[in-house]
């Protein structure tokens, strides 16, 4: 006949394994945006602004808080700033990217202005390549219900840089995705004019900064 092993007895008394924080690691947080003057939260229980208009694709649920960003890139410097003085122009920031990867920049600049209570209706995205996946997907249903968006201004707007039906807004966020120099060149003290407080460039830094020293 087989024994039974016993089964070890448990001691209500023996403390179980704590878990204890690993030595010099921090919560992230997020990081500043970018603006002359934060703005402060809105109080608890207050209904938080909507979202910016969603890329095309099958519906998704509503936008949920935007998760805080990555914790590798929390300890990381900001990105280099160049800044005018707003008793003539607006603040501006340059945000580096590479042109693949400047929509992508604007949109996580976007979702920043957005949780630091930016009104979604403040902000305007310009492209200078290709057009932002939503102006493509709201474009294909015609011009006329695209630019009655725009005209409504209760929302985030995207925008080819040489629409000039785009009017102006506080923010105003470029992604330099494409086009040649010439084309930065001539867009870029456009969206600047464009601008009331902030103006974000997001592309490649030697390039932006040629095109703004031309038209110095």
């Amino acid at each position: 006949m087989p024994l039974i092993p016993e089964e070890p007895q448990i001691h209500e008394s023996v403390p179980g394994p704590r878990a204890t924080p690993a030595a010099g690691r921090t919560a992230p947080t997020p990081r500043p945006v970018p603006g002359p003057g934060p703005r402060p939260a809105p109080p608890r229980g207050a209904p938080a602004s909507s979202a910016r208009p969603g890329k095309p694709g099958p519906a998704a649920p509503p936008r949920g808080p935007v998760a805080a960003p990555p914790a590798q890139r929390t300890g990381s410097p900001q990105p280099p700033a160049v800044t005018t003085d707003t008793a003539t122009g607006p603040q501006l920031q340059l945000i580096p990217a590479p042109a693949g990867g400047a929509v992508d920049a604007a949109d996580e600049a976007v979702d920043l202005l957005l949780d630091s209570g930016r009104a979604p209706g403040e902000i305007l995205v310009l492209t200078t390549g290709e057009n932002h996946p939503w102006a493509a997907h709201e474009l294909s249903f015609g011009e006329a219900s695209y630019w009655a968006q725009h005209d409504a201004a209760d929302d985030v707007f995207y925008a080819d840089a040489s629409a000039e039906r785009a009017s102006g807004r506080p923010v105003v966020v470029v992604a330099v995705n494409g086009g040649t120099d010439e084309t930065a060149a001539r867009v870029l003290p456009a969206a600047m004019a464009r601008a009331g407080t902030l103006l974000i460039v997001c592309g490649d830094p030697q390039r932006i900064n040629t095109a703004l020293g031309a038209n110095a």
